[in-house]
């Protein structure tokens, strides 16, 4: 079976992105329609369904599709002050099969003027949610310390990240072995790069090494949501 080709954005890709920004209104956007589609939305896309590929072989349970992953580029300006009408970044997510695009943890990057983030987690979990996860959290300390504290995670992505509490929850024992794990709210991990470098052949290998070193920690933090 014939591969889907390496995707890499061209540089007309950030220079759209630029200008967008200077020019984020829609009289702009609809005489430059044609370029994000060329050079924003394509390339994206085949990202996608590269990635949908790559995807069988260490995450089979993300789910990589244009349709579900792409991001639109307008932005919902309903509530929002800034009623600028464009999104000046384009994005892409890939949640997990059995739950809803924004629910659980996932995988996502995203490639704007000023930097490109690749990595994954949970962003904005329920109430149910955050409170089933540190269960298993609780439950299987040494399983989450081995993933986020591997020298391999370390050196990819850092250290878990995201917004926490400012003790631990309660429920759980203030000298939990797990303590510091516990006090989070969103479990984040991922690596930011210059916004040069989407454009660059090397960026799809990178890409590719940070989600191979983040899908087993969005494994750990949905298992508790899947049964």
């Amino acid at each position: 079976m014939k591969r889907t080709p390496v995707p890499c954005f061209p540089p007309a890709a950030l220079r759209f992105l630029r200008a967008l920004k200077r020019h984020n209104r829609s009289e702009w956007f609809l005489a430059h329609r044609d370029d994000y589609q060329a050079h924003v939305r394509q390339p994206m896309t085949a990202f996608v369904e590269r990635l949908a590929e790559d995807f069988r072989g260490f995450a089979p349970e993300l789910v990589a599709s244009p349709k579900t992953s792409i991001y639109r580029i307008y932005r919902d300006v309903r509530f929002s002050e800034n009623k600028a009408p464009y999104k000046t970044h384009v994005a892409a997510v890939f949640p997990t099969r059995g739950l809803a695009k924004h629910e659980g943890a996932g995988l996502y990057f995203h490639v704007s003027p000023d930097e490109v983030w690749v990595g994954g987690g949970m962003y904005a979990p329920q109430t149910s949610q955050i409170h089933a996860v540190r269960e298993h959290i609780a439950a299987n300390t040494k399983r989450l310390r081995a993933i986020v504290e591997s020298p391999a995670f370390r050196r990819s992505v850092g250290r878990l990240d995201g917004e926490r509490l400012q003790r631990v929850p309660r429920g759980f024992p203030k000298d939990h072995e797990a303590a510091e794990y516990l006090k989070f709210r969103q479990f984040l991990a991922g690596r930011e790069f210059p916004p040069a470098f989407a454009t660059s052949p090397k960026f799809y290998s990178a890409l590719l090494t940070v989600f191979r070193h983040v899908a087993p920690l969005t494994r750990f933090l949905n298992e508790p949501l899947l049964h």
